[in-house]
């Protein structure tokens, strides 16, 4: 990567940044601040302080990062560190002063809407490899090391410790809302770094593999892989086909294997996210 391309890549990378702090923040100010709503992490903990002593809930965030940020640039590097930074600064910044009204008087819908509002946020800086500080910088640690584990889910299991802290201040109807929100933002966080191509791989045995690919490449103009495979009972090798196709074309491959052979085992799986050639 040259040094032109790098540098468009960082401007991307940090306008992204500056966007999902914006929606993040948007979803505080929004939802849950004047709902009182702590949807976990330390920006969670900065809306009970506001509430109780009336501390700026993005100062408040701030203060609580800096030792966890220090730690987190030790660990994970400069780079990261710098991206986090900038995250982490542009949220306390728009929690303080992009002051909206909030849009509904229910709480419920609060925590709806809030929780989606902010697990898009949190998605779009997450693809950037950034974080905001507080618990997702851990929860970014944490999958560093143990990369099975999401980081939506870790992220949640530790907030709902500060969930706890605030249903002691505010009550229970308060910290129930706050869970909706979470559970939210932890799935829209995932369907975020996921992505929204979403798409039907199919695995199809059968005896007649090689014209139900030649069907699948000159019909529906899609790819095709085939695998070697071997049947445990009869020991005989078998051309297995792979294939990726769009939701919407999914009824035409099956359409297509039944004309050519009712006899094939056909395996459909869902596919997150699609990268190449024809998605």
């Amino acid at each position: 990567m040259n040094d032109k391309t790098r540098m468009i890549t960082l401007v991307k990378d940090y306008a992204m940044i500056a966007l999902g702090c914006l929606i993040t923040a948007l979803a505080f100010n929004l939802f849950f601040v004047p709902h009182q709503i702590a949807p976990g992490g330390l920006s969670g903990i900065g809306t009970v302080l506001y509430h109780v002593f009336g501390f700026p809930v993005g100062v408040t965030t701030l203060a609580l990062n800096i030792p966890l940020f220090l730690f987190g640039v030790k660990q994970i590097g400069r780079e990261f560190g710098a991206k986090t930074l900038v995250a982490t600064l542009l949220l306390s910044f728009f929690i303080d002063f992009v002051q909206v009204p909030p849009l509904t008087d229910d709480s419920l819908l609060a925590s709806i809407y809030g929780g989606v509002l902010m697990g898009i946020g949190l998605g779009i800086i997450f693809r950037r490899d950034a974080t905001t500080g507080g618990t997702d910088l851990m929860a970014k640690l944490i999958h560093r090391y143990f990369p099975i584990i999401s980081m939506a889910w870790v992220m949640f299991a530790v907030d709902f410790m500060v969930v706890v802290t605030a249903a002691i201040v505010f009550g229970p109807n308060e910290a129930l809302y706050a869970i909706v929100a979470l559970a939210l933002s932890a799935r829209v966080i995932d369907l975020v770094q996921e992505g929204l191509n979403t798409a039907k791989a199919a695995l199809i045995i059968s005896d007649k593999s090689k014209d139900i690919a030649d069907r699948i490449l000159h019909d529906m103009d899609r790819g095709v892989t085939l695998l070697q495979g071997k049947g445990a009972y009869t020991g005989n090798d078998k051309n297995v086909i792979l294939c990726v196709v769009n939701r919407t074309e999914i009824t035409h491959l099956k359409e297509l294997i039944n004309e050519i052979d009712r006899k094939a085992f056909v395996l459909v799986a869902d596919v997150r996210e699609v990268l190449g050639e024809g998605f």
